[in-house]
């Protein structure tokens, strides 16, 4: 029965002019196990069958219990038609202890089914936040547009499934339960009226799977439109102060109406596909209620039975036709299940397909490396140890880097080594390939060929060895973070960091958005306070990254260094401004774009890197607020990149990076590397 259920997907086709690919009935059922089967043989899986046993078993007494009170509806309504007084009081007591005894186990199976529900949603949002987040999928998924709306896929389209997935398990299984306890007493009535229950039945299946055969396709796009519209509505309040300096509400409200436009002309086609649908599934219901006994009436006039067998017959045929039914009942149900399946389906083929890489070719992609600096030291002739003062940093070999999507290329064939102080301005029209860089840099582009490697610092740097060399931070070699994207902790912890130009806001306090990104996690509260820690699922508390553990990073600020620090960055007034570090607002909206580059410059600060890539990092402050927070980083002694087009910034470089747009038809170099001082700075080309 259930592959009849799901094959109306297979019969999907083009409405409204939008077409989609059809989803073929194998794809549809590779789909729902890949989707439904890991959380059954997850680390949860003990409790998890437990619990479904537990609904099974509540399913189990419910239809003993619907067994029962057909029985007893026979045996009252006996009682009635004989004017049976002190029988039908008998009979009516019985009722009523049925009801006491029954109701609850009723209650229970719908409550323990949610209870597993919820459960079972719960696992999966954070197995799927898990992978959307690893090896940078979601920055994939949103610079290539390789979905939709990912977010409605984890909240609204997780939350349907393991609720429509139970309902429709309990469903087939309690049929199957009916099927087997009413069928033996609908045929020990009457015979022939099993025979006309079975004809009805499949005819009315296979007239209702004719008649919905669109929805699938509707329910689809229905849930792609509406959440395009509130994506619209979501991006309108993110960018509200562009907008209004714009005056663009205009603009903005033909756009949500053009949005909406397309839901509702999508709707309005799901609502007429479901009209036509209902004139035959009402008609088949109301016309259950009076077939059954049009059946076995000439059996009661002629004496043969007795008026509760025809209530027990109509309670028996309506079990076993709602039964053999499920498609006529449940049509536009299983029509937005379907759509769920799929689009849950597709989302997780990209997860896999973004999550898994093997070991690249050096010869097709670009190798990114992290490798273990330890310090360095020469014996002096005097027998004390002297530090070498300029340790490599950062090594590029060869590099070709190319847009992920076109594969155009952007730079040819750079190579430079960046150490200690030897800070570098990276420079050119826009275009050029700048950001591309620092892309290619942070493993977010890896389209091209060569080599970056990073040489981070070492777990044990404030206890300097003698030996000087490079060593690989794993026993097997240096990481390839191609292979193994998901570990950013070899950037944040081991001495690189990056800003670009529109900082990040986090969700939380002031002092949460200085402690972003390094030690962000300590300060995420475990749960709200109001919910006991006993109630909380395993998959759903925190764990500490046992694999890296704390090795590389630093002890957490005191609130004594986050007060010092945004005195450093010249912030120290939003302390009285907002009251305090733990004060909460919406940080993007209420800091100007140049207060929120200044607190990522704090939160570099804090973090203490050997590298920072500074992505226009201070487009949005005057000079002389540049200036300062250039005197602040090097007084920390961190070395920087940076890419800008202000003049004033080759004051606080050594070394210049020139980045011309690439020439497709020629072989030669589009970059220039030079150093930068007080004769040659102004005949360097204008940025």
């Amino acid at each position: 029965m259930f592959t009849v259920l799901v094959s109306l997907v297979a019969k999907r086709g083009s409405l409204l002019g939008i077409q989609k690919k059809a989803t073929d009935l194998t794809t549809l059922f590779r789909r729902l196990w890949k989707v439904a089967a890991p959380y059954w043989s997850s680390d949860d899986k003990v409790q998890a069958r437990l619990q479904l046993a537990g609904v099974f078993a509540l399913t189990l007494a419910t239809t003993g219990i619907s067994v029962g009170f057909n029985f007893l509806g026979r045996d009252f309504f006996n009682a009635l038609a004989n004017k049976d007084q002190e029988q039908f009081t008998k009979q009516l007591l019985y009722y009523l202890c049925g009801f006491a005894v029954g109701i609850p186990f009723f209650v229970l199976r719908d409550y323990a089914r949610d209870i597993l529900a919820l459960r079972w949603r719960s696992w999966m949002t954070s197995y799927y936040m898990e992978r959307y987040l690893k090896n940078q999928t979601f920055y994939k998924i949103q610079a290539q547009s390789i979905i939709d709306n990912p977010d409605q896929r984890i909240v609204d389209d997780l939350s349907s499934f393991t609720g429509t997935a139970l309902s429709f398990s309990l469903t087939l299984f309690n049929s199957a339960v009916d099927l087997i306890s009413f069928s033996n007493i609908l045929y020990g009535i009457y015979p022939p009226l099993f025979v006309v229950l079975l004809v009805y039945s499949f005819g009315g299946t296979a007239i209702s799977v004719f008649l919905g055969r669109g929805l699938v396709t509707l329910n689809f796009l229905q849930e792609k439109k509406e959440a395009d519209f509130r994506y619209g509505l979501v991006r309108i309040r993110e960018n509200a102060e562009s907008i209004a300096f714009y005056g663009g509400e205009e603009n903005e409200r033909q756009l949500l109406l053009q949005r909406f436009k397309s839901a509702y002309e999508n709707l309005t086609q799901l609502l007429i596909s479901s009209r036509n649908l209902e004139f035959f599934t009402n008609g088949y219901r109301y016309l259950i209620q009076i077939l059954p006994v049009a059946v076995v009436a000439p059996m009661f006039f002629s004496g043969k039975i007795e008026f509760g067998v025809i209530n027990q017959s109509v309670s028996a045929f309506n079990h076993i036709l709602g039964d053999f039914s499920l498609i006529v009942y449940q049509i536009q149900a299983i029509s937005a299940f379907s759509a769920i399946i799929d689009r849950l389906g597709e989302f997780d083929d990209v997860l896999d397909s973004s999550g898994y890489k093997s070991l690249p070719d050096p010869s097709g992609n670009i190798s990114l490396f992290f490798c273990n600096r330890k310090s360095s030291s020469i014996l002096e002739s005097n027998g004390s140890l002297t530090y070498e003062k300029r340790q490599k940093l950062l090594d590029i070999e060869n590099l070709t880097l190319q847009t992920p999507t076109s594969e155009a290329p952007l730079v040819r064939d750079l190579s430079l080594e960046i150490s200690e102080s030897s800070h570098l301005l990276v420079t050119g029209p826009s275009g050029s390939g700048k950001t591309s860089l620092l892309r290619a840099m942070a493993g977010l582009w890896s389209t091209g060929k060569g080599k970056i490697t990073f040489y981070v610092k070492d777990a044990g740097e404030s206890q300097r060895s003698v030996s000087s060399d490079v060593t690989p931070l794993e026993e097997n070699g240096s990481i390839n973070m191609q292979a193994e994207l998901g570990r950013p902790n070899c950037r944040n912890y081991g001495g690189i960091f990056f800003l670009p130009q529109r900082p990040y806001m986090v969700l939380g306090t002031l002092r949460q958005q200085l402690l972003y990104p390094t030690w962000a996690e300590d300060e995420i509260p475990a749960s709200d306070s109001s919910t006991k820690p006993a109630a909380l699922l395993p998959f759903l508390v925190r764990k500490k990254d046992m694999e890296h553990g704390d090795i590389n990073k630093a002890s957490m600020p005191t609130t004594d260094n986050l007060i010092k620090v945004l005195e450093d960055v010249q912030l120290g007034y939003i302390l009285s401004r907002f009251g305090s570090l733990d004060a909460t607002t919406e940080w993007s909206t209420v800091l100007s774009l140049g207060e929120q580059q200044r607190l990522a410059f704090a939160r570099m600060l804090l973090s203490k890197p050997k590298l920072v890539l500074l992505d226009e990092s201070t487009s949005a402050l005057d000079e002389a607020n540049e200036a300062h927070l250039y005197r602040q980083i090097e007084a920390a002694g961190i070395t920087y990149i940076s890419i800008g087009h202000r003049r004033t910034l080759y004051d606080y470089h050594v070394k210049v990076l020139h980045v011309s747009p690439l020439d497709p038809n020629s072989t030669q170099h589009n970059w220039s590397i030079d150093s930068i001082n007080k004769d040659t700075m102004y005949k360097l080309p204008k940025l």
